[in-house]
């Protein structure tokens, strides 16, 4: 007869739950997530704590800090988990019958401009899979590592053994501003640029355009007029004021006719990429609709 191993209470459930508890930072917000009771995740913890003969987390202020070895711990297990659900999901897919769900987290210029033809392509050929879209904002890796979402789409860098990337669109920026701004009567120059009334789009304070670090290494510093969270109310903001933004191009062209469309006095190209962890690399569904969107790209190459 086989001995007991000192492991053996280490299951899959402990490990998800520990990955959980690491990423919030809190027994309370994780038993919250998975929608039981704390002591359910207070007890799986102590029955790892056993095993592993280690604290794993400490009490820091309101939540909790990981030990050095529960870090290790849990960069481990999040790659063996994503393994495993990979293996776990059938590879056979049938659009036209399947059920189920596709989360991507992206940004205002992924929706405006990638993601309707997506959803109207999904839907033809999909009927019964349903679309959720999350709002990146600076946390799409967040969203792929705590499996709140599918897909990340948008100009980010997510690094890890179990995530995966495409390239899938090139873009870059322009500038836009009212039809009767003096910078629209020719073409931009560098210098009219950097003194010209600017708005920033800050993605509620979670990101930093390109751009802008391309200026900074010609020593040419922005000082916005108008900051925004996104881009949602921009044309409303810039039509009829001196005001200019320099958004991507393919966001540009999604605003109407209302603004006019300036090439910038230097280019920065923009990389739109499509990440995806081991938890969903082998899906059917999730496959198909990877490539569904790398060809609605296409369209804007």
């Amino acid at each position: 007869m086989a001995a007991n191993s000192s492991i053996d209470p280490i299951d899959i459930g402990s490990l998800r739950t520990l990955v959980l508890v690491y990423d919030l930072q809190s027994f309370s917000a994780a038993a919250k997530r998975l929608d039981v009771n704390q002591s359910t995740i207070s007890y799986a913890i102590e029955r790892l704590r056993g095993v592993l003969r280690d604290p794993l987390f400490v009490r820091q202020g309101n939540g909790v800090s990981a030990t050095e070895r529960c870090a290790a711990l849990v960069a481990w297990a999040r790659d063996m988990i994503g393994e495993m659900e990979g293996l776990a999901v059938p590879a056979e897919f049938d659009p036209a019958i399947a059920q189920g769900s596709v989360t991507i987290s992206c940004n205002y210029h992924e929706r405006q401009t990638l993601i309707p033809h997506f959803c109207a392509r999904l839907r033809a050929s999909a009927p019964l899979v349903r679309l959720v879209l999350l709002d990146a904002a600076g946390h799409g890796n967040v969203h792929l590592k705590q499996n709140q979402c599918d897909i990340v789409l948008g100009p980010v860098g997510i690094v890890g053994e179990s995530f995966y990337r495409r390239h899938i669109l090139t873009d870059h920026y322009v500038c836009v501003m009212d039809p009767d701004n003096p910078l629209a009567r020719g073409r931009v120059a560098l210098s009219a640029y950097a003194k010209a009334q600017h708005v920033f789009v800050t993605h509620s304070g979670e990101w930093q355009p390109l751009y802008l670090d391309v200026l900074k290494s010609r020593d040419i510093a922005l000082e916005p007029a108008v900051t925004l969270p996104n881009h949602d109310s921009l044309e409303r903001i810039i039509a009829g004021t001196r005001l200019v933004a320099t958004i991507p191009y393919h966001l540009a062209r999604t605003m109407g006719g209302g603004l006019h469309v300036a090439a910038l006095p230097f280019r920065v190209p923009i990389s739109i990429d499509m990440y995806w962890s081991a938890r969903t690399a082998k899906s059917g569904l999730h496959k198909w609709s990877r490539g569904l969107l790398a060809e609605v790209a296409k369209g804007y190459a």
